[in-house]
C-alpha cells in the first residue's frame, strides 16, 4: 500500500510559465497534497490533489483579497506563516492575529491549522518556543506542529525532527520545508531517501515538503542538485524517484 505523506512545493511562478509541466505528475503515487505558498489553488492542479493554502505573511490576513481566499475556500488544511521570524513578525503579534483570525475557521469551518513553520536555527526555535507558549496558554494550540529543515545530514534532520516532537508531542509534525543543501549530488539523493523513508514509517509525521518544484533555484542558499524542476519544465531524476518510489533507494 502506498504511504501518502508527501506534498507537492509547486511554484507560484509554474502557473504562469509552465502550467502544463504538472501533467507529468504521477496523481496516484506518494504525493497526496500541493502547496505553493500562496493562498490561492493553482488553476492547473484542477481538484486533483488537495491543496495546501498559506498565510504566508501578514498581507494574507490584512489584505481583503488575499483574506477572502483564505477564509472562503473548501481547502481542509491551512498553514500559518512561513518563517516569520525572518519577516520581522514577533511571537506575539502572531499569537494574537492567530487567535483573531485562525482560530474563527477552526471553530466555524473545521478548518486544520499548520502552526508557524520557522527555520532550524536558534532564532527560529526561540520565536517557535514563544509562539507556541502563548497559544497553548490560550487553549489554542495548532492542530499541526509547522517544521523546516535544510542542512547536508539526513540523521541530523531527523534528530531535528524527534526534537521538536519531543518538545510538542500532543502535535502531529508537517515539515512544510526540507531539503539537503549539499551540491553533491549523491549525497543529495541519500538524504532525500534516508529522510523520506524516515518520515513515511514515522507515526507521529502527517506531511512532508521537499524543497522545490520550481524552474530555477529560488537562492544560493538551496542546492541545484536538490532541484525537483529543470529549466524547461521536466522534472529532474530526483523528482522522479520522490513521486514514484517507495521506499526511495538513493542511487
Amino acid at each position: 500500500m502506498v504511504v501518502r505523506k508527501r506534498c507537492l512545493l509547486w511554484d507560484w511562478t509554474n502557473t504562469a510559465n509552465l502550467p502544463n509541466a504538472i501533467e507529468k505528475l504521477n496523481f496516484d503515487g506518494p504525493f497526496c497534497s500541493v502547496s505553493n505558498w500562496n493562498a490561492w489553488s493553482p488553476p492547473e492542479l484542477k481538484n486533483r490533489l488537495p491543496f495546501r493554502p498559506t498565510v504566508r505573511g501578514m498581507d494574507q490576513l490584512t489584505d481583503s483579497n488575499e483574506w477572502g481566499m483564505i477564509s472562503n475556500n473548501d481547502h481542509a488544511i491551512i498553514h500559518y506563516f512561513n518563517e516569520p521570524e525572518r519577516a520581522g513578525i514577533s511571537p506575539d503579534k502572531a499569537a494574537d492575529m492567530w487567535e483573531e483570525k485562525m482560530v474563527p475557521l477552526r471553530k466555524e469551518k473545521r478548518k486544520k491549522l499548520v502552526g508557524p513553520s520557522c527555520a532550524s536555527d536558534p532564532g527560529g526555535e526561540t520565536w517557535l518556543d514563544e509562539f507556541m507558549r502563548r497559544v497553548q496558554q490560550k487553549g489554542e494550540p495548532p492542530d499541526y506542529l509547522g517544521l523546516h529543515y535544510y542542512g547536508p545530514d539526513g540523521a541530523a534532520a531527523i534528530q531535528y525532527i524527534e526534537k521538536m516532537h519531543q518538545k510538542f508531542p500532543e502535535h502531529p509534525v508537517v515539515v512544510s520545508e526540507i531539503a539537503s543543501i549539499s551540491r553533491d549530488k549523491q549525497e543529495v539523493f541519500a538524504f532525500t531517501a534516508q529522510v523520506a523513508n524516515w518520515m513515511d514509517e514515522c507515526p507521529y509525521v502527517f506531511e512532508y515538503s521537499f524543497f522545490g518544484c520550481m524552474a530555477k533555484c529560488a537562492d544560493d542558499f538551496v542546492s541545484p542538485e536538490a532541484q525537483l524542476m529543470n529549466s524547461d519544465g521536466t522534472f529532474t531524476p530526483l523528482m522522479e524517484k520522490l513521486m514514484n518510489e517507495q521506499p526511495m533507494t538513493s542511487s
